[in-house]
């Protein structure tokens, strides 16, 4: 059965949806078309699920240590606390956080950035926890299939390590050739990266950072 990787795009999402070697790549409207794409054992997607209610998340400290020194470590945002997403004003944000956790902390404006995205995951996933759905990040995916992945995403260099990172477990220049149409590179291979986490995670072989729930009974944690 086929696994799904999905990242977060303009207040859309990159579907990776991959089975063998073959790797599709779907443009999907909403979380509502994340989980409705048919005949999938895993979604792994790039966005926080279990949020904290008053703190940093143990997951996203791990996952920044971990990708510090490897030329990522700025690439993971402490996630905002749950009564952020009641709110798209980045004043009120910054006042709600701040009044919930101690010492007091304000959402950086990129962590911000995301409300919208984890919002919309946050209902659509509901009250039932389920385990269909994990949290990953690409970077510490790239960094398992191959240690050479060290140039920031989007660049010359880090784009050709990426690629080649995901040669040797997909078929991913024939999907990025076959992509929808304005689909940016960038989020078309952080989608494959989540889709070989997924493949990894069934397989047994995933690894996670993080622990305990959130209020809804969801993980907080970082899987790939």
């Amino acid at each position: 059965m086929a696994v799904l990787g999905v990242d977060g795009w303009r207040r859309a999402w990159v579907g990776a949806l991959l089975e063998g070697r073959t790797v599709t790549l779907l443009d999907l409207p909403d979380v509502a078309s994340v989980l409705a794409v048919p005949d999938v054992e895993l979604i792994a997607i790039d966005m926080p699920i279990g949020l904290s209610d008053n703190g940093v998340r143990v997951c996203d400290v791990a996952a920044a240590q971990r990708l510090r020194g490897l030329g990522a470590g700025g690439s993971v945002f402490a996630t905002p606390v749950r009564a952020v997403l009641a709110t798209d004003d980045y004043a009120e944000a910054r006042a709600l956080s701040r009044a919930v956790t101690t010492p007091p902390r304000a959402p950086s404006a990129q962590a911000f950035q995301l409300v919208g995205a984890i919002r919309e995951l946050d209902e659509a996933l509901g009250d039932a926890p389920g385990d269909r759905v994990v949290e990953v990040h690409p970077e510490l995916a790239f960094r398992a299939l191959d240690p050479g992945v060290r140039d920031r995403k989007g660049s010359a260099r880090g784009t050709v390590q990426r690629l080649r990172a995901l040669r040797s477990v997909m078929d991913v220049e024939e999907a990025l050739a076959a992509a929808p149409r304005g689909i940016p590179a960038v989020d078309a291979l952080d989608a494959c990266a989540a889709a070989w986490s997924a493949r990894r995670i069934t397989n047994g072989r995933g690894e996670c950072v993080g622990e305990g729930t959130d209020a809804r009974g969801r993980p907080m944690r970082i899987c790939w």
